[in-house]
């Protein structure tokens, strides 16, 4: 009988076009950048480097019509981020992407757990 906290996992990853892409990493980042109001707290909180999540950040600001991130920088204010119309509405495409394959396949996925030798067999 499988394990009962064995849950496989569907990755999507979307090729918008040549080199464009926005999969679960780039996602989480935003998510983290709403939730945090930081793009250096929401990199921290996956385990990515200050430059890598600016990086990202970047990157995904450049690949869409309108920047999904709005930044300000640090001062006696303090900086921050924020998600623009533009990245909430991206963020949410991608989730419901997301939720609708894995809704598509849970029966396959199931069937392949199903498949799966014990790996306590093997002990």
């Amino acid at each position: 009988m499988p394990d009962p906290h064995l849950h496989p996992e569907l990755f999507i990853r979307i090729y918008l076009r040549d080199r464009d892409m926005l999969g679960p990493g780039k996602a989480e980042l935003l998510e983290g950048i709403g939730r945090t109001g930081s793009i250096s707290a929401a990199g921290r909180a996956l385990g990515m480097s200050y430059k890598r999540a600016w990086q990202l950040t970047e990157t995904m600001n450049a690949m869409f019509r309108a920047p999904l991130v709005e930044s300000a920088r640090g001062g006696a204010g303090g900086g921050g981020a924020s998600l623009t119309p533009s990245g909430r509405q991206v963020l949410t495409l991608y989730r419901e992407i997301e939720a609708e394959a894995a809704h598509a396949v849970e029966d396959r996925i199931a069937a392949l757990r199903d498949l799966l030798s014990d790996i306590s067999d093997k002990k």
